[in-house]
């Protein structure tokens, strides 16, 4: 046990390094949603109830994005370079690996909530979250859930070259169809149902719960429970699909 947790920590380290030393990743999930808070604050300046709104559905994009999209892009890359294959046929054992993965995407969720936690507090005036239980568990179970989906989503991408165009054609109209859902109450109700049956309406949900609302854990149930069943689905997915080696053909 303590020589696996030893592993895990190496292999933590090792994917902090590699992460800062890709500037791709370091925008995507780092400077795209602070442009997106950025430039919604500067539009919205003034009127304090959309920005509200606005911090905590940048949130959660800032989830999505660092799990989700980052991993998705990760696990093509390591797999059409035959790394993962590589990684495979080493002592390192797979819990130890995957371990390292993990930790570090919570890492990048981690500082991605608290800059944007400190923005709303310095910038737009929403205080500090008023639920800091409610927040803590809505991002973890976000980075469980979107984590997952995207390690499965990887799977449906049968080359690194188009993972730009598979990957963006879900997060695109997933943030469009969540943020406009969340934003206005004049959203037609079939587009409504359809975001609160994705992950991320939910999770926009519980973090506006926690940190604007302060509507505590038991007025958020139904999201969570949405978020839930998408991480089960998506573990399974992301489990029975994987592959350590490059696609053929």
């Amino acid at each position: 046990m303590g020589n696996a947790m030893a592993l895990t920590w190496r292999q933590y380290r090792l994917e902090r390094r590699m992460f800062w030393r890709n500037p791709s990743a370091a925008f995507f999930n780092f400077v795209l949603p602070l442009l997106f808070l950025i430039g919604g604050g500067a539009i919205l300046h003034g009127n304090q109830h959309q920005l509200d709104k606005l911090v905590p559905a940048i949130a959660g994009m800032s989830v999505m994005s660092t799990t989700f999209t980052a991993l998705a892009y990760n696990i093509v890359f390591l797999r059409e370079r035959g790394v993962l294959k590589r990684i495979r046929g080493t002592p390192l054992p797979t819990g130890s690996y995957f371990g390292g993965v993990a930790c570090n995407a919570v890492t990048n969720t981690a500082l991605q909530i608290a800059i944007i936690v400190i923005a709303g507090r310095a910038v737009f005036g929403i205080g500090w979250p008023r639920d800091w239980v409610e927040l803590i568990v809505f991002v973890l179970a976000g980075v469980v859930c979107l984590a997952a989906l995207g390690v499965a989503f990887a799977h449906v991408i049968p080359n690194f070259e188009s993972t730009a165009a598979y990957v963006n054609a879900v997060f695109l109209p997933v943030v469009f169809v969540s943020f406009y859902a969340f934003d206005t109450a004049s959203a037609p109700e079939f587009l409504r149902n359809v975001a609160d049956a994705l992950p991320l309406k939910p999770l926009i949900d519980g973090l506006y719960g926690a940190m604007v609302s302060g509507s505590g854990l038991s007025g958020n149930l139904d999201a969570l429970a949405v978020i839930a069943l998408w991480g089960v689905f998506g573990i399974w997915l992301a489990v029975r699909g994987f592959t350590w080696e490059q696609r053929r053909g």
